[in-house]
């Protein structure tokens, strides 16, 4: 199909279901039952539950390395150069990872020639990626000049954000109506309706938006949201005395913040989590930038989003297509490897500080990205003059 790129699709709030829509996806990806059934334990991964009370539980577990590996010390080993970072060495450190991921916008002409007649789809994280790391994520702005950067990537690329946020709170932070949004990390798409042949699922719902454009509703963890209700309100009474924490409700997911805590102060906060989470085996924790995140235990993810999305605009499966996503959190690591294997696309990581990852570019800071953004379109004008 020929994909025009300069639609819009406000997500202020979520639409009444009209009927069953066709499901552009394979269903290869539809790893689960239908909404309100009962999950199938031989189709997900269980978690193993210790005994509660005991900060034994979270180091033994891992959890505590992994929160401090989300806010690595000074110096830190790079393991794929065996270089001792500094303060005083980290340029050297980066300059030599950025071996293995060289610049995007280095590197673009590169990019920009393997993209020459090929349709590019732009796929973008928020926090850290368009607007930068704050301590209070409530204050975690975009600038006016990245919107306007994002806003002309859409008009001539299909563009999406694929937040961990809730879906309604990263549209109210980006505020274009002309991109897709997922929120809680691929969890619940607003997206275009499938022009590809499929199934009718019940999952995915046929509406409208505010300006009456058709949309399909995407949210295979829609049985869950009672139950993340439920842990966020237990979250927020049992860390109501843990200073600095802060919880949210991302509808599908619940993130409990801890930049703010103090560091003695971490084993605290996790047990808090562990100690919740052992009551609910269908939930799942997965780690982010000082953050910790509770999730349904399904087989979706952003990657797995990336893919909805690009069959759903009709762009999957095609040798003239190529997809690019920004990002710079683990749980972006998921679009990355779906973009390498098969060198389907190029991934892009977000980072000042060396990191293994799946994508095949990196970028400093929003800042750069930015700049790519703008490239972007500054090539693409050319080719069309």
């Amino acid at each position: 199909m020929e994909l025009k790129s300069n639609h819009s699709s406000p997500v202020l709030t979520d639409p009444i279901p009209v009927n069953k829509s066709r499901l552009g996806i394979h269903s290869n990806l539809l790893s689960y039952p239908q909404s309100g059934g009962s999950l199938s334990p031989g189709k997900y991964m269980t978690i193993p539950r210790k005994k509660p009370g005991k900060l034994d539980d979270v180091r033994s577990n891992g959890w505590l390395d992994a929160m401090k590996s989300s806010s690595p010390p000074r110096k830190k080993l790079i393991k794929d150069f065996n270089i001792e970072v500094s303060a005083d060495d980290i340029d050297i450190a980066y300059c030599s990872w950025m071996i293995k991921y060289p610049s995007a916008l280095k590197s673009f002409d590169k990019i920009s020639k393997n993209a020459k007649n090929k349709k590019i789809a732009v796929f973008l994280d928020y926090d850290g990626t368009l607007s930068p790391i704050v301590d209070d994520p409530d204050r975690a702005f975009m600038s006016d000049s990245m919107r306007s950067a994002v806003r002309n990537v859409a008009k001539y690329f299909p563009t999406a954000i694929i937040s961990g946020r809730s879906r309604d709170k990263v549209y109210e932070l980006v505020g274009l109506t002309e991109l897709y949004y997922a929120g809680s990390h691929g969890m619940d798409i607003m997206g275009p309706v499938s022009h590809t042949e499929s199934d009718d699922h019940p999952i995915c719902i046929r509406s409208t938006d505010q300006e009456g454009k058709e949309v399909n509703l995407f949210q295979p963890a829609r049985e869950f949201i009672p139950m993340i209700d439920e842990v966020f309100k237990t979250l927020v009474e049992n860390t109501k005395d843990i200073k600095g924490a802060k919880v949210e409700n991302h509808k599908f997911c619940a993130s409990v913040h801890y930049r703010n805590v103090e560091e003695k102060n971490w084993p605290t906060i996790a047990q808090c989590v562990h100690d919740i989470l052992k009551d609910y085996p269908r939930l799942r924790l997965t780690h982010g930038r000082k953050v910790l995140e509770i999730r349904p235990v399904i087989d979706w993810n952003k990657g797995k989003a990336v893919e909805f999305l690009l069959e759903s605009l009709g762009l999957s499966d095609r040798d003239d297509v190529l997809p690019i996503y920004i990002g710079d959190d683990k749980t972006d690591e998921d679009a990355f490897k779906v973009l390498r294997e098969g060198n389907r696309g190029y991934g892009i990581l977000v980072s000042s500080v060396p990191k293994e990852s799946k994508a095949f570019y990196s970028v400093r800071d929003p800042s750069e990205v930015k700049k790519f953004l703008k490239a972007l379109v500054r090539w693409k004008k050319f080719e069309e003059a």
